[in-house]
């Protein structure tokens, strides 16, 4: 406790210009400041930095590495691993670098590295324009952006990355430079899905597209019916127009009774959840295939701003839960697997518990797997294994089941899984498959701009010669 109240005190004397914005174990605030999303994590860091401005993020750092302390960055803290925290050290918290701002005639978008997606979608969405990001729209920018980044426009407008026209770092030397294609381009083909190994994105400029609204919502079957539904799925899905996005998933009817009839809480589904950019009229016919194949339980889809379907499942899958996920990309989904997905599936350990098939082909599969650092660009698929529970007495059943399933599909699986859905104790093996070809250039440029590992509190890439 010693080294942590003498790093606080240190602090307060260094960093003065922070002033409230150093949190330690003795404030008040400092369980707030230090919670993550994911519950099953409990980390207490010697300091939290609240950092405002670019200058700010490099003064932690160097405070961080004159005191030996490990620095983590904290963006949206949604990290399923807890990696925007660290045990004993001090965590860069970018929470007030949140400012977003619109240029609706370039048709770009920036963002601070502190903000989240709901905030992005709040300041693109009167211009009807929208950034592509993932589902939830309480995930933090930086996050999953770094990791790739995909969502309900990925098939029509790629992932994330693939909008990502610059970004404004700080470097472990405390130096600030832009990553684009004009300015230091190894260090951005290098953030284009290497996670935080290389620096604090303190702003990042992304490429919108128009988007009014789309056809969204979920359609659920009978659990019963998925072996039919996931036959269908495999085949229909990649022949359909990158306009039209849906990803095939498996849960538990939330006993929600302003969202699903009563008779249908508690019952286990599998489902498609929609987002379709056509007209009322295609989109119907667009999911024809699915819905007219097997008759649906509900089939709660209508047209909607893109920025209400990001934050529809928000209020189920809000902060405090305890979690444990993995994931895995698909090239294809044999019979044997759409069993053993039907079998886990119908013994979820919750009503949080579940899984998802995000579709990564399309304008992702376009990119070139050389061209950025994201390493899977022939998938079909990322799958997700949800883990998820409200009751702390839950967490060994949710990890078991996971993990458990996920080894289960392993067999069919391309070899790797999504950085962004990786938990902190796969180990470096499974690190350096996510990346494939591409980790030998990324362990080079980590060389380079992070010789000596200082952002290490990550799914970690070793600099080459370490």
């Amino acid at each position: 406790m010693s080294t942590t109240v003498s790093a606080v005190e240190s602090a307060r004397d260094e960093l003065a210009s922070f002033g409230d914005r150093l949190i330690g174990p003795s404030d008040p605030t400092y369980d707030d400041a230090r919670a993550l999303f994911n519950a099953m994590i409990d980390r207490r860091p010697a300091l939290i930095a609240r950092c405002a401005s670019a200058e700010d993020v490099a003064a932690a750092i160097r405070f961080a590495r004159e005191h030996d302390l490990r620095l983590a960055v904290r963006g949206g803290g949604h990290n399923g691993g807890g990696l925007g925290s660290v045990e004993d050290g001090v965590v860069i918290d970018l929470s007030p670098l949140k400012a977003v701002s619109v240029d609706p005639k370039t048709r770009t978008v920036r963002v601070g590295g502190g903000a989240v997606w709901g905030e992005v979608d709040a300041a693109t969405g009167p211009h009807n324009l929208a950034v592509p990001t993932g589902i939830i729209s309480s995930t933090g920018v930086g996050g999953l952006t770094l990791g790739g980044g995909h969502g309900y426009l990925a098939r029509k407008h790629g992932l994330t990355v693939d909008n990502l026209v610059s970004a404004r770092m700080v470097l472990a030397d405390g130096s600030q430079v832009t990553a684009s294609a004009d300015e230091n381009p190894d260090l951005f083909w290098a953030i284009r899905g290497g996670g935080g190994n290389f620096g604090v994105v303190t702003e990042f400029t992304f490429r919108a597209h128009p988007l009014e609204t789309v056809v969204g919502g979920p359609t659920f079957w009978a659990i019963d019916d998925a072996d039919e539904l996931l036959r269908i799925y495999r085949e229909w899905l990649p022949s359909a127009p990158r306009n039209v996005m849906g990803f095939f998933n498996f849960h538990t009817i939330p006993p929600v009774k302003e969202a699903f009839p009563e008779e249908l809480h508690l019952r286990k589904v599998c489902g498609v959840v929609w987002a379709i950019d056509a007209s009322d009229e295609d989109a119907e016919k667009a999911m024809a295939p699915m819905v007219s194949a097997v008759e649906p339980l509900l089939h709660g889809v209508g047209r909607t701003p893109i920025a209400a379907l990001n934050s529809a499942f928000d209020g189920l899958y809000g902060p405090g839960d305890q979690w444990y996920w993995r994931g895995a990309f698909l090239r294809e989904i044999p019979d044997e697997a759409i069993a053993i997905n039907r079998d886990w599936n119908e013994r979820m350990p919750g009503f949080k518990a579940g899984t998802h098939f995000y579709p990564v082909d399309g304008a992702v599969n376009d990119v070139a797997v050389e061209d950025t650092a994201f390493g899977y660009r022939d998938a079909t698929w990322s799958q997700v294994f949800i883990g998820c529970d409200p009751n702390p007495a839950s967490a060994s059943a949710v990890r078991d089941w996971t993990v458990g399933y996920h080894e289960a599909i392993v067999p069919f699986t391309a070899g790797a899984s999504y950085v962004n859905f990786m938990m902190d104790d796969e180990g470096q093996g499974r690190v350096k498959a996510t990346y494939g070809p591409n980790y030998p250039r990324l362990a080079q440029i980590k060389a380079m701009y992070d010789p000596d590992n200082v952002f290490r509190v990550n799914q970690n890439i070793l600099p080459s010669g370490a």
